[in-house]
């Protein structure tokens, strides 16, 4: 009796110990997601002001900076939104790949998910832009609207360009309206990115030193950001909308898909998720987040604030 209550008393000893070192309970969210968040930051922080504990590794300083950076907005230090984060773009993106490249799609139906498309892009070029300065909600109206109409129009216009087109056999009419979407997204991505963003173009985003020390604010810099952001978002589709209906096109004429073409949808579905995961990588490592540039390329009064020969400035993502 005596060895059943002291086992209960230091399960319940336990129980209360680990329930201290849990978070609040929320539903159906992760457990231990906001103290692996918290514990990154502050071990950063630790890092940063010298005061890191004794046995701390430069694996768990990588660990911590990745959670930090797949998280919070390197401006505002806020949480972005799952759905807009670059961490979350291949889950969520993939399924609007996937319908954007259905074959023998209908007005509406293209409409639809071109429309999908770019309000998914206007939220992730919002969430991860420059925030270094304040963005009135009707800079993201304006910039949405425009990204979804210059989309829709283009990927409409195409689609009809190419049903008009008699010389074209039924089976090549299919084939090049798979690729369709390709130009269609990355037309309209340049003009999201551009439009979502314009607010940057005409306040400027601000330029660091070397230290994380302020310098100014720089218009010229902010051309840079949306510049390399765009070329990004140019790069971003071509894998995920050029490759998959190559592939397609060669796997439709295999024995199993002719056989069972309720498979079509899953093996489209993988394809594009491979085509996703490939591709995003690739895109982001183009141009690093926070790019640096020669302080005689800004503004005078910038190259005069200070005696660095380059700065930093965030170009979002």
């Amino acid at each position: 009796m005596a060895d059943t209550a002291t086992t209960a008393s230091a399960a319940a000893a336990s129980a209360a110990n680990t329930s201290t070192d849990a978070p609040p309970f929320q539903l159906g969210k992760p457990r231990f997601q906001q103290r692996r968040l918290r514990e990154a930051v502050q071990l950063l922080e630790d890092y940063k002001h010298g005061t890191l504990h004794p046995g701390v590794t430069n694996e768990q300083l990588w660990s911590a900076q990745k959670i930090k950076q797949a998280i919070l907005h390197p401006d505002t230090n806020e949480k972005i939104f799952m759905p807009f984060r670059m961490s979350g773009y291949i889950p969520f993106g993939t399924p609007i790949v996937v319908g954007l490249l259905l074959p023998n799609q209908t007005l509406a139906s293209t409409v639809f998910w071109q429309w999908l498309n770019q309000s998914h892009n206007a939220c992730v070029n919002y969430a991860n832009r420059n925030a270094t300065k304040p963005s009135p909600a009707s800079k993201f109206i304006q910039g949405y609207l425009g990204a979804v109409i210059s989309a829709v129009s283009i990927a409409v216009g195409l689609n009809v360009l190419v049903q008009k087109a008699n010389k074209f056999t039924p089976a090549t009419r299919l084939l090049v309206q798979r690729f369709v979407p390709f130009p269609a997204v990355a037309s309209a991505n340049i003009c999201n990115v551009v439009l979502m963003r314009y607010g940057e173009l005409e306040e400027g985003i601000d330029v660091l030193d070397g230290d994380g020390n302020l310098v100014g604010s720089s218009k010229i810099a902010a051309r840079h950001a949306l510049l390399e952001t765009a070329l990004t978002r140019v790069v971003l589709p071509m894998p995920i909308l050029v490759l998959p209906p190559i592939v397609m096109s060669m796997l439709e004429k295999t024995a199993l898909l002719q056989a069972r073409p309720r498979l079509l949808l899953p093996v489209q579905s993988l394809v594009c998720l491979a085509a996703f995961g490939l591709a995003l990588p690739l895109a982001i490592s183009l141009f690093p987040q926070m790019s640096e540039i020669e302080t005689s390329q800004l503004e005078p009064e910038i190259a005069r604030a200070t005696s660095s020969r380059t700065v930093v400035y965030n170009k979002g993502l």
